[in-house]
């Protein structure tokens, strides 16, 4: 490591982000309490809407949950009608857990809410800070997927 100089700014970088991190989890689950899933169910639903159809085995793996824990979230989703097993077309050894309309409206209603909060938090900051927050963090993210994948 460097010296303090060199390291305070990445200390609170890495507090802030964790920080906001904190704020957004605990709006979200303000903003869940009006719908009839519950966090780790939206998280789940999140990454279906972005990645489409996914294994068990895939989506245990990004939701950060054992296996046996994701196969009880997705068998109260597919009690509640929210996504549904459906056997893969190339595979049919292979099960996916395919996001139904009902999840989809859910999960669109619950990001939309999210984002107009941050909209309402961001709405006195300039266009151009904005546009230089989107890529920084933009940045991040693709430096931390990239040190996901290659290490």
């Amino acid at each position: 490591m460097g010296s303090d100089v060199e390291d305070r700014p990445i200390a609170e970088i890495e507090k802030n982000i964790r920080y906001i991190n904190g704020i957004i989890k605990h709006k979200g689950r303000e903003i869940l309490k009006n719908y009839s899933i519950t966090a780790p169910q939206f998280i789940a639903l999140q990454w279906l809407l972005e990645d489409g159809d996914l294994t068990i085995g895939e989506l245990s793996h990004k939701i950060n949950l054992a296996f046996s824990t994701t196969t009880d979230l997705v068998d109260r989703m597919v009690k509640n009608t929210l996504v549904e097993r459906k056997r893969d077309s190339n595979d049919r050894r292979v099960v996916r857990i395919h996001l139904l309309p009902e999840g989809r409206e859910i999960i669109n209603e619950v990001i939309e809410k999210r984002q107009a909060y941050l909209r309402t938090i961001l709405i006195d900051v300039s266009t151009e800070k904005v546009d230089m927050l989107h890529e920084v963090l933009a940045l991040l993210l693709e430096k931390m997927k990239w040190d996901q994948e290659n290490n």
